[in-house]
């Protein structure tokens, strides 16, 4: 029997193969059961994750993904589509926001996103491996980095007086339900569409640009700046 589902690794992701004639569930049971038994293979490496093969709906994604965490050590950071060209661009952002923040400090990295209402606090600039859900919250003194989508709040430069100029909000794909840095809130004009996930991500930086927040791609040169 073909396997309902192939995995391939390759420098900074996996790609998924999937059969078009099998239930779903088959494919998460096979994903699932192949991760556990190639889980020190995989390690705990930043990733992200393609597939091909079939059709998914967004709550088949999803379900992909935790089967993926809840099956393996990695870090998934993302869904890319096909384009190359432009998944070469989102490895190389995720690479560069991962370098300008050290994570061995106490409270500068958090595993897992949030949500159910949760609510984030530190004193310093912070990583967010996964997503930060409506109706949950993440504030910090310092930078906000979220290898994942931002559907809820984020707050940055909470204390004015260490200036909010250089403070900043960082995600893979923004869509914030409200978003302030120091003394400024962002203020969208775009409808929010519904939050997840997605097989395009658009990674974006917010920050403070003549008194307003500006929301721009994330990309080397702007990160460069900071």
């Amino acid at each position: 029997m073909k396997d309902a589902v192939v995995i391939k690794s390759y420098q900074n992701g996996i790609n998924l193969i999937m059969r078009e004639d099998v239930p779903f569930e088959q494919i998460t049971e096979e994903l699932a059961a192949k991760l556990c038994s190639s889980r020190g293979f995989f390690g705990n490496a930043d990733v992200a994750l393609s597939y091909e093969g079939r059709r998914l709906e967004h709550n088949q994604e999803l379900a992909l993904v935790d089967v993926i965490r809840q099956s393996s050590d990695l870090n998934l950071v993302c869904i890319v589509g096909k384009d190359e060209e432009t998944d070469r661009r989102y490895i190389k952002a995720i690479q560069k926001v991962q370098k300008k923040l050290p994570v061995g400090s106490e409270g500068q990295l958090h595993k897992g996103s949030l949500k159910n209402r949760e609510v984030l606090e530190t004193e310093s600039s912070i990583i967010i491996l996964g997503d930060v859900y409506p109706g949950s919250a993440v504030m910090s003194r310092g930078n906000i980095i979220i290898l994942g989508g931002l559907y809820g709040e984020a707050y940055a430069g909470t204390d004015v007086s260490e200036g909010m100029e250089g403070n900043y909000v960082a995600a893979l794909e923004m869509e914030p339900e409200r978003l302030k840095i120091g003394d400024f809130k962002y203020k969208s004009n775009n409808k929010q569409t519904k939050w997840g996930i997605r097989s395009k991500v658009q990674p974006k930086i917010a920050h403070v640009k003549n008194d307003k927040i500006v929301m721009e791609p994330l990309t080397k040169e702007i990160l460069d700046t900071f």
